[in-house]
């Protein structure tokens, strides 16, 4: 590995995400499985019948692949429902929002990609937990 790469992966990483961090929300619980340059993978668990809030970003691009549940996506104005194998790329600045309609978890893989990785570049445009 060279020192240049070694260097982005450090900056990311002291920016943002911590490979093995994991964090409780109220809606479920995110983990973070991978950092890289550029991309962060979390593995998040949306506990049945609860919402990520509204939101956008930035900075970054997310591509969601659910890997057990289903799933409401909203994406903009368009309303969308995923189950397990499907997958939807949200582009950076795309306004949208996860929900799980199931009586199980809901647990999906969420790749961010983009050069400024972090929590901050959050935007919440609504949310039902007062955040």
């Amino acid at each position: 590995m060279s020192q240049n790469h070694d260097d982005k992966a450090k900056k990311v990483i002291s920016d943002g995400y911590h490979s093995g961090e994991s964090e409780e929300r109220p809606w479920g619980r995110w983990t973070v499985l991978d950092v890289g340059a550029s991309f962060v993978i979390k593995r998040i668990e949306v506990s049945p019948g609860e919402m990520l809030s509204k939101q956008r970003h930035q900075y970054r691009a997310e591509h969601w692949l659910i890997a057990s549940g289903v799933a409401d996506i909203w994406l903009n104005d368009r309303q969308i429902r995923l189950g397990t194998g499907q997958s939807v790329d949200i582009p950076v600045g795309m306004i949208h929002r996860i929900g799980n309609p199931g009586t199980t978890a809901l647990i999906f893989i969420e790749v961010q990609l983009g050069d400024r990785l972090m929590e901050s570049d959050i935007e919440r445009l609504a949310d039902h937990y007062g955040r």
